[in-house]
């Protein structure tokens, strides 16, 4: 616990930091970005926070909003653009959340902020991802990302949460810098992305 409050100390005196050397990078971006997609450089989307709070995360947008002769959402492969394919590579899309960080929305190092569509297919051990506050990376994000599976990926999470410490989150920051410069694990294998979650099924307190 201890630890948990330092940790928001931090967030926000690195927060205030990186919004004041990224300010005038990140009015190039969004200028670069509304130029590419014509539209909003930023994307809102909801996901769910600490105790399964929703909040909304910001991004830089990278897709078009492209829709078929029947009105739905081409797929993410359909809409992405090449300047948002880059900034997806160098992870430079997840940069505006650091007002989330800011906020108090998210932090640093933590759990990924997932849908709020996932909720309902969570198991009961999965569920304890939502202790701690969501991070702009996490132990799941430097062990293979978008290349391994859901049920790998929350089990990072849960690690994660039952193990916080200083030094952990050391070594995730330095393992995360390591695969941005790497451009590791981005998306997963025949997705631009990553595949949406879908239980296999199996809930209750597994």
């Amino acid at each position: 616990m201890i630890y948990i409050k330092f940790k928001r100390v931090l967030d926000i005196i690195f927060s205030l930091i990186l919004l004041m050397m990224l300010l005038l990078p990140g009015v190039l971006i969004s200028l670069i970005v509304i130029f590419d997609i014509r539209d909003n450089p930023f994307f809102f989307q909801e996901r769910v926070g600490k105790d399964t709070k929703v909040f909304k995360i910001y991004k830089f947008r990278t897709m078009r909003e492209k829709y078929n002769e029947m009105g739905q959402l081409l797929s993410d492969e359909k809409r992405i653009t090449r300047i948002g394919g880059l900034l997806r590579k160098l992870s430079i899309d997840e940069l505006p959340q650091i007002v989330n960080i800011l906020k108090g929305d998210m932090s640093f190092i933590g759990p990924r902020p997932l849908l709020v569509s996932y909720l309902s297919e969570y198991t009961k051990q999965q569920m304890q991802r939502h202790q701690l506050l969501p991070g702009l990376s996490g132990y799941a994000q430097v062990n293979g990302r978008n290349s391994i599976s859901w049920t790998e990926k929350f089990n990072l999470d849960i690690y994660y949460v039952k193990n916080i410490s200083f030094l952990l989150d050391l070594k995730i920051l330095f393992l995360t810098l390591k695969r941005v410069i790497q451009q590791k694990d981005i998306s997963e294998r025949g997705y631009v992305t990553a595949s949406k979650f879908v239980n296999d099924g199996s809930r209750g307190s597994k």
